[in-house]
Order: C-alpha cells, then structure tokens, then sequence
C-alpha cells in the first residue's frame, strides 16, 4: 500500500544546535500512528515540520516531506495555505489556539468550509450543521451561535475535528488533542478520532507521551528520544515486545494492574538541546549502557524483527 506521507532523512536546526535527525516515517493510508516519547523530544517539531509552521528560528536543513507524491518543503506560502484545515488538519493540544474567540463557532466553521471549497454561505451552513451533527455536538442550532469560551474543552475539540470533517483532511494531525481535558472526556475524543479513522477513511498522525492511550489506538508506534527516532514497529508487535531500552523503560514506568509491582521510574533527565553527547543520546540513562560501545557511535535504526526497527548497539 503506497504511503499517504513520508518523511525522509529530516534534519531540523535552531541555529547551530540540531533537534531533528534523519527522521523518517511513513503514514499508510486510513491507519494511526503515534508518535511517542517525552516532552521535547521533538514529536511536535516533526509534526510542525510536515505543516511548515515551525517557528522562525528553526531551520530545516534537508530532507523531504512527501505528501501524495509532491515534496510539501518545496511549497511556497500561498500553496500550504491551500493545503493546510483542507488537505491536512491540525488538532491541537490546546484549541483555543484554533478557535478565534472573537467569532462563534458558526462564523468560523462556514468560513473554513467556504475557504476550501466554492460553495455559497448557505450551503456551507448546511454542511456545518452535518458535520457537528458527525461529531455529536448537541442543540447544534444554539451551539452554532456560539463564542468558544461558552464551550467546554471537550466541545472545543469536537468543534476543531468537524473543521477537518468538514474540509475533507486527508491527513489528520493530533498533537496531544486529550492532554487538557479530564480522563473521560479524552477517551470520548479519542474514540471520535477513531472512528474518523474507520469510517472515513482519514489518516492519523497522532502524539502522544501517553503509551497506555496509544496502545488502545494506534496501529503503529515510532518512539522519539531526543530528536531521533529509536524504535518503531506496529502496535502490537512494539506492546507485545519493545526492543529499544528506551521503550522498555517507557513502558516499565505505566502503572500495572498488579499492585505489588512497584513503578519503575527511568533516571536522570533527557539531554538538553544544547548537550553534546557522543554515541547513543539515551546511553547515559540506560541501564544496558556499555563502555566502548555506546559512548562512541550513533546507532543506526535497523530492522531486528519483521517490521521492528530499533536504533540500538546492546539490544
């Protein structure tokens, strides 16, 4: 199956520090894939990199950014602008930063829809009604008049995923969509971006540092530490058996349902942008750590199973 996106060799600057290495993803069409790991270890940069809305101090030295066959790096302006709230959405961890909140939630879906397709203010009322109604937003008529301070976090989320339905995204980007909302609204969230998903068609990139949401959604992980990708595998290979000891640590520390097991917690902190680290990025933090070894070189993301890479020396 041809991919929808591919990433290929993206490396990312801050001036002379580099956050991004050689990353390289590829999204299949109608499949999840998380990407994991801790803050800052630049799952958001990669995510920000495919939209071209990296801030103005970063500086994305080479690669490529295949979507549909064309190059998105080589886009101009005027062209991402097409793309971007049409082709490929973007479901943010916060969606008062989506939603302006000097217009109401009708205001602001009819202009979507009116921005990305040729159709009068009617009909694009007529399809607003459609998809709030897709997203299960209730007395859709009250809600349309609408400031978004007037809604709830949860009703803000649904508000900026029926923005995707409405303009047919093709790709949907979710950078930690539940991080702001309370358990079981995160798992309704979650479930309606499933089922987008499955009923739809749509691709999803989602990102997360939560490995116990992924594991119930995702239908492939890659794990980010430190601006590279160390492992990646489909979901129920890398849950079933995590190879990279980053990974096994990341899972180790999610509470079990065993209560004599005590959480294991990964020491120490992940390294700085600015820390010069020889060798593996995760060595001076993991417990496999060989002298000689894993101090000298970068490793190489290989593949060690069927379909399950991982970018390690020991394991």
């Amino acid at each position: 199956m041809e991919n929808i996106l591919k990433i290929k060799n993206l490396n990312l600057f801050f001036g002379k520090y580099q956050a991004l290495y050689d990353i390289n993803l590829a999204l299949k069409p109608k499949s999840m894939l998380a990407l994991v790991g801790e803050s800052g270890c630049g799952k958001t940069m990669t995510a920000m990199s495919i939209i071209k809305l990296i801030p103005k101090t970063a500086n994305i030295k080479s690669g490529e950014i295949i979507f549909k066959g064309e190059d998105l790096l080589l886009y101009k302006e005027k062209q991402m602008r097409k793309l971007r709230g049409n082709k490929i959405a973007l479901i943010p961890q916060d969606p008062m930063t989506s939603l302006n909140p000097l217009y109401t939630i009708g205001n602001q879906l009819i202009e979507a829809i009116r921005t990305h397709n040729d159709v009068s203010e009617r009909q694009a009322l007529r399809k607003a009604k459609e998809v709030l109604d897709l997203v299960s937003i209730p007395d859709i008529e009250n809600k349309l008049n609408y400031y978004p301070h007037e809604l709830s976090g949860g009703m803000k989320q649904r508000i900026i995923i029926a923005m995707a339905l409405a303009c047919n995204a093709e790709l949907i980007i979710a950078d930690e969509p539940t991080t702001a909302l309370d358990v079981t609204i995160q798992k309704q969230i979650m479930d309606l971006i499933d089922e987008i998903k499955n009923e739809f068609g749509t691709t999803i990139l989602l990102i997360s540092h939560d490995l116990a949401l992924v594991s119930n959604y995702a239908d492939y992980v890659s794990v980010m530490y430190s601006g590279h990708i160390v492992e990646k595998a489909p979901a129920d290979k890398f849950f079933k058996k995590p190879i990279h000891p980053y990974s096994m640590a990341l899972l180790n520390s999610l509470p079990s349902k065993n209560p004599n097991l005590k959480l294991k917690t990964i020491e120490g902190a992940p390294p700085s942008i600015q820390e010069e680290i020889f060798g593996c990025k995760f060595f001076p933090r993991c417990e496999y750590y060989k002298a000689g070894i894993c101090d000298k070189k970068t490793p190489q993301l290989l593949e060690k199973e069927i379909y399950h890479y991982s970018a390690c020396f020991i394991k």
